[in-house]
């Protein structure tokens, strides 16, 4: 069974920091880019960073350039989000999901984890 699981989502000050997990179980993820989606409440879902398949490129958008870093572990077929200087506009259920490329498609998604930034 193809399955993508996110985990590290919580509760955080602001100014506080997480890092998000999203790991695949059913196939490799070294094949795949993947990309992580938030949805705040009453607002669409929207992509917040993607990495290729082998990591060489990675993509951000402009909101969370310079305080989110994405990275992946192929060994562990594992990727993570690295969220600095949260705010509570990063309040979303936050999302990853796999692609051939990142502007592909997304084929398999996971269910999301909630994160929450209040003081």
């Amino acid at each position: 069974q193809l399955q993508l699981v996110e985990s590290g989502g919580g509760l955080v000050q602001p100014g506080g920091s997480l890092r998000l997990s999203c790991a695949a179980s059913g196939f490799t993820l070294d094949a795949y880019a993947i990309g992580w989606f938030r949805q705040a409440p009453g607002k669409e879902r929207e992509g917040v960073s993607c990495i290729s398949g082998r990591g060489g490129s990675t993509k951000y958008a402009d909101s969370v350039k310079g305080r989110f870093t994405i990275s992946r572990d192929n060994a562990k077929n594992t990727v993570y989000l690295q969220m600095n200087s949260l705010k509570p506009e990063d309040t979303a259920v936050y999302s990853c999901a796999a692609a051939s490329w990142c502007q592909a498609p997304m084929d398999y998604w996971g269910k999301g984890t909630l994160v929450t930034v209040s003081s």
